[in-house]
């Protein structure tokens, strides 16, 4: 990922021609959407002389190219794209594209102001979270030392790092990538055990399992500083407060985003801490030809980081918490008087997306929609709405509810999630219960072979399942993963699906399909990582 410098030469200059050409190409709001500029007037999402955006244009570069905006009422997640960047984030970023700078000289003055402000030893700008946790795991185990970088993945003086199982996540990929082997732990004196010479790094994850006990991020580091060993904390979505309450409880080094509550650019991040330790991750990093060369990072993100986090020291942080709120309290009066909704205020429970949240319940038998099908009626509307998750189906789960997370979104679009979930909830939709295949279920215990078709490679599975009526369950034996299964066969339709523990993550399968006493074959949604054929015979 990437970070940048900024300038001011001519910028006046620049910036007229550039509003000229931006503002020809946006057409105006309709009239019936007023509502959505006042984000402008508040926020300023542009900079000084930029062409004024609001983000929610009917028309713009990314409807041109078939792709449909988001109002996000979800939150800072990667797949829609991470934060709202600031607009002094946007400045220096686009200053930034018209420089050209030597880049050790930029990392190493971007970092010392960075470490000033973050009351931090030293600092470097990275492609996110995830590099940080790469760069600082390679750091860990090679330094700087020139050879020992280059025989990277292959030699290793160091080949472990220590992640307790609490801190086990989808994240510590970054530790994996690089080739190292985790060593997982579950109480201090596992702990002090596996502190071998072996051991590059100990990996935690910050949140609240890890705030109190006996593998708190402070008795971690206290045992490791014992045996001298580094600690990286994952801190990805939290608020960087200063002093470093990481680096207090005695953390060697900090991860963050730099796409989430700082608002900096969405292709970058930071590592705060040991300054021979940050020097070494930079080092490992591009411009220079090792192990992280991967982990470009450019001078367009380096400044824009640098402008979030000089933001973070003055920007009103009270005052934005007040303001979600009041979002939040704007939607639950839009929907508070229909039959059987009621409202909750859910609060942060940590320093990570550090926002109220408001949760919407209702009895979808009274109002005719759930959760899941609202969920896809506001991702499917004009504007197209993104909130954070919904429960309820039919037609045994009728109790339904979805959340809404402010932290994103932008003064006037308050009135635009609470319109369109009103109408949702007073507008009779096409909403049926599912149609269930009639006939005798077909017996479908037994052992299975199993066949999936990804888009790309083929992988063998093996299901035993045991059959009730129509409830079905047994085993699923994955390539290198085992799951329990769990599901129903209705005539000749079947529905399986399991959870999958893989290595610091989990994998949903959600089989659908036909059956025959002798063969079954059908589609697998997998969440995140798409859908793939599936076909079996009776082993």
């Amino acid at each position: 990922m990437v970070f940048f410098r900024r300038s001011g030469l001519s910028r006046r200059e620049l910036l007229k021609h550039s509003a000229l050409s931006v503002t020809a190409a946006i057409a105006p709001l309709p009239a019936g959407m007023a509502a959505m500029a006042k984000a402008d007037a508040v926020e300023g999402l542009a900079p000084a002389g930029f062409p004024k955006i609001t983000g929610r244009e009917t028309t713009n570069l990314f409807t041109k190219i078939g792709v449909r905006p988001i109002v996000n009422a979800h939150g800072t997640f990667t797949i829609i794209s991470g934060s709202r960047s600031l607009p002094e984030v946007k400045q220096a970023m686009y200053e930034a594209s018209f420089y050209f700078v030597q880049l050790d000289e930029l990392m190493a003055a971007v970092g010392k102001e960075i470490a000033q402000l973050l009351v931090a030893p030293s600092a470097i700008v990275t492609t996110g979270c995830e590099a940080a946790i790469a760069l600082a795991t390679i750091a860990c185990t090679v330094g700087t030392d020139v050879e020992a970088s280059q025989a990277l993945p292959y030699l290793r003086p160091k080949t472990q790092v220590v992640i307790p199982k609490h801190s086990r996540n989808p994240y510590d990929f970054g530790v994996r990538m690089t080739g190292a082997e985790v060593v997982e732990i579950d109480s201090p004196e596992e702990l002090s055990a596996k502190l071998t010479a072996k051991v590059a790094m100990i990996y935690v994850l910050s949140g609240p399992a890890s705030a109190t006990g006996p593998l708190s991020i402070a008795n971690i580091c206290s045992i490791a500083k014992e045996k001298g060993v580094p600690v990286l904390v994952d801190a990805a979505a939290e608020e960087p407060v200063t002093p470093n309450i990481h680096l207090q409880a005695g953390a060697t080094l900090v991860g963050y985003s730099g796409g989430k509550c700082m608002r900096g650019p969405q292709a970058a991040g930071l590592l705060l801490g040991d300054a021979s330790l940050t020097h070494a991750a930079f080092f490992q990093a591009a411009p220079h030809h090792n192990y992280g060369r991967a982990f470009k990072v450019g001078k367009e993100e380096i400044m824009g980081m640098l402008a979030a986090v000089r933001q973070w020291g003055k920007r009103d942080h009270a005052a934005e918490q007040r303001e979600w709120q009041s979002w939040l309290d704007h939607v639950a009066s839009r929907v508070k008087g229909l039959p059987s909704v009621t409202t909750e205020i859910l609060q942060p429970d940590d320093l990570s997306n550090k926002s109220p949240r408001l949760r919407v319940h209702w009895d979808a038998a009274q109002l005719k929609i759930t959760g899941t099908e609202m969920v896809a009626r506001l991702d499917a509307g004009t504007p197209r709405i993104m909130v954070d998750g919904g429960t309820g189906r039919r037609p045994t789960e009728m109790a339904s509810s979805l959340t809404i997370m402010p932290y994103m979104m932008a003064a006037g679009e308050e009135v635009i999630v609470a319109d369109a979930l009103y109408d949702g909830l007073t507008r009779l939709g096409e909403y049926r219960d599912p149609v269930v295949a009639q006939g005798d279920a077909v017996q479908v215990h037994g052992t299975w072979a199993v066949t999936i078709r990804y888009t790309r490679g083929v992988g063998e599975q093996h299901f035993t399942l045991m059959q009730e009526g129509n409830t079905v369950s047994g085993t699923q034996r994955g390539e290198l993963y085992p799951a329990s299964l769990v599901g129903e066969v209705h005539g000749d339709e079947i529905r399986l699906r399991s959870t999958m523990q893989v290595s610091g993550h989990s994998i949903e399968w959600n089989f659908a399909g036909r059956a025959s006493a002798s063969a079954m074959s059908g589609r697998v949604e997998l969440g995140e990582y798409g859908a793939a054929e599936w076909s079996a015979r009776r082993a």
